[in-house]
């Protein structure tokens, strides 16, 4: 089943580049990348590094495919980063107990500590972004709200794609 579309205008094909959703997302999402850059300079993270953290600092210890689940990250990416993040000190990695096909990683006492540190770069990008708080998770909701939507959407594309066209 295809979920219900918004009608868009019939000259949606002659939308110029500018108009287009995908670009505008596509700029901001570089442009707040760009932004975390420069903020975690001095808590020494890269923004993926910074998102598994936060993670860890909210959940707790977590699974691999977890992190990489809750993150849209594969293994390619996140077995690198989080190796790296082991070996700054930050993260562990051990063998769950109870099956050891999962790999759980976990704080370290570092990696608990910088979480005051980092805790500064969440006010410095709530501002940089020139939101009232309530205007930030008015935007944060529309967007996963977005994100659900077009991967369910996805979800239904591929499945129509994969079955035979009617004769």
């Amino acid at each position: 089943m295809v979920a219900s579309l918004p009608v868009v205008p019939a000259t949606a094909v002659g939308i110029s580049l500018d108009q287009q959703l995908c670009l505008a997302l596509y700029t901001a999402s570089r442009a707040m990348t760009a932004r975390y850059r420069v903020a975690l300079t001095d808590v020494g993270l890269t923004y993926p590094q910074y998102l598994v953290m936060l993670l860890l600092w909210e959940e707790g210890p977590s699974s691999v495919g977890g992190i990489g689940q809750r993150l849209s990250l594969d293994s390619s990416t996140l077995s690198p980063l989080l190796k790296r993040l082991q070996a700054m000190g930050l993260v562990t990695r051990t063998r769950a107990a109870s099956d050891e096909r999962l790999m759980i990683i976990g704080l370290t006492e570092r990696g608990t500590a910088l979480e005051a540190q980092a805790s500064e770069v969440a006010a410095e990008m709530g501002a940089a972004t020139g939101q009232t708080p309530d205007e930030y998770r008015e935007l944060t909701e529309q967007l996963q709200a977005l994100t659900a939507r077009l991967e369910a959407s996805t979800v239904d594309a591929v499945a129509q794609q994969a079955q035979p066209p009617v004769s």
